[in-house]
């Protein structure tokens, strides 16, 4: 069963997000709730490691200043490639 959410976000942020929906051909909806689906779903929790980037996105919490992103994303790509 479907059930209205209302939101309030930045304004550039919706537009963007409406942009790449439509480029996707998915409703900005579908794309929220798969989000929020892969957020709380069990099976997600154990399969990866949620980034201190997207961690700061979804709580609203910052990064720190410090974070390296060059090497993060280096040692990333070593683990994905082994």
């Amino acid at each position: 069963m479907d059930t209205k959410l209302t939101l309030k976000l930045n304004q550039e942020v919706i537009e963007n997000a409406k942009k790449y929906a439509s480029d996707k051909k998915i409703s900005l909806s579908k794309i929220i709730e798969f989000y929020l689906k892969s957020l709380t779903s069990e099976k997600g929790k154990d399969d990866f490691e949620i980034s201190p980037f997207i961690k700061s996105i979804s709580t609203g919490k910052s990064m720190s200043s410090d974070l390296d992103y060059k090497k993060e994303y280096s040692d990333y790509l070593v683990e994905k490639y082994k």
